[in-house]
């Protein structure tokens, strides 16, 4: 085994999977949408709205144009569904069956989600949702009744949610972002594929998700987050049957780990000379191990850390710039008076020409889909003074 891809290779194909060499790679619109939600195999749902929700954050930074309106039509459409991949996600509705293993593991108790469980209760939100339909956790909220009530907000919340990632219900719609409930049944197309998966069928699915997103993994980032002796052992197994298959090729990233990559590895694809200002929740970014070998960039969110801790500010946004990061970016969208607040910009020794030009053009274009009509750089630093430059010319 020899390391035959220069570092610039290894990047370049990583972008190639993840829709970022080229914004539009899948097209616009809603079709757009779920093409990039199929290609990378799933999108983190995070209810920090600081700035604009990461969910749309990353399908925006692929899908020119995109309104957060396409995801409400494909979850109502049935086209994508809400689980929890390795946290919780929107997924193509075709993988269905794949989340079912982790619904089976929590229903017997084999994995947990609440440790208490009430099972009278869960039966009586069941019984509900079938005779009324739909519903929210707050059509749970019977101020009409003592605290200890049937109904009271927070057993039911968590009754609902506990039915949720055991499977019996599923998120038919979102309103104003609060999930709305319904029996799986009545969601779940007649035509999805409702068996559970076997070992090797699952391992399966997820060489494949990694390799189609990524175009190459560590053993470790196939079964990221999942554990299982099982599902570990039949991935290393169908792993070394594809490199004998000549499906996958075994080689090394230039820091010497190993990986197993798309034997299409190489390609000719061009950098375009732009910046993306990605969400800390990018699939990209998302797996800190990963971007650090491939990158060379350690990134970490910071807005779990307390305050005292954090070195690049609560909601730091990673800056792509060509096929490298270059640094990052601490932003808050003031939705009442319609600005972009630049709260820190860290650039990490980058200095070539035309990046700041490139980084106003994007971040104009990220105040946009914020809502926002003004950018207010409120740091102070040479690089902020350099963007703030660019942003008189760039603002519209």
């Amino acid at each position: 085994m020899a390391n035959s891809f220069s570092a610039a290779q290894f990047r370049k194909k990583a972008l190639l999977c993840q829709g970022l060499l080229r914004r539009g790679s899948f097209g616009r619109g809603a079709g757009g949408v779920l093409k990039c939600i199929r290609q990378l195999g799933y999108v983190q749902i995070d209810t920090i709205s600081v700035v604009e929700r990461a969910h749309n954050h990353v399908l925006w930074s692929r899908v020119p144009g995109y309104q957060p309106a396409y995801i409400d039509d494909l979850l109502r459409n049935r086209q994508i569904f809400e689980y929890w991949f390795h946290a919780a996600a929107f997924l193509p509705m075709d993988d269905f069956r794949y989340a079912i293993p982790r619904m089976q593991a929590i229903k017997s108790g084999e994995k947990h989600w609440f440790a208490n469980k009430d099972r009278k209760l869960m039966r009586r939100v069941c019984q509900r949702i079938s005779a009324e339909g739909p519903l929210m956790a707050r059509d749970f909220n019977d101020k009409t009744r003592s605290a200890s009530g049937w109904w009271d907000w927070k057993p039911a919340k968590q009754a609902l949610e506990q039915l949720f990632m055991e499977g019996d219900l599923m998120i038919a719609e979102r309103r104003g972002f609060q999930k709305v409930y319904d029996l799986t049944e009545r969601v779940l197309p007649d035509t999805v594929n409702t068996c559970a998966p076997d070992d090797h069928e699952q391992a399966g699915y997820f060489i494949d998700t990694a390799i189609r997103s990524h175009g190459f993994a560590t053993l470790k980032t196939f079964t990221y987050l999942r554990k299982g002796k099982k599902i570990r052992e039949s991935v290393r197994e169908q792993i070394q049957q594809r490199v004998t298959d000549h499906d996958l090729i075994e080689t090394r990233l230039p820091c010497g780990t190993t990986v197993f990559a798309d034997p299409a590895l190489a390609t000719r694809k061009r950098v375009p000379n732009t910046v993306l200002i990605l969400s800390p929740f990018d699939n990209c970014v998302i797996q800190r191990e990963r971007c650090r070998k491939i990158f060379d960039f350690d990134f970490q969110i910071e807005c779990y850390l307390p305050a005292h801790k954090r070195q690049y500010g609560y909601f730091s946004l990673p800056i792509l710039y060509r096929d490298e990061f270059a640094g990052r970016i601490d932003c808050k969208a003031d939705r009442a008076g319609k600005v972009l607040i630049v709260k820190a910009l860290h650039v990490e020794g980058y200095n070539k020409p035309g990046f700041y030009r490139c980084l106003a053009d994007n971040l104009n274009e990220y105040a946009l889909f914020n809502g926002c009509k003004q950018i207010s750089i409120v740091c102070k630093s040479a690089s902020a003074a350099k963007l703030a430059d660019q942003i008189e010319v760039a603002v519209q």
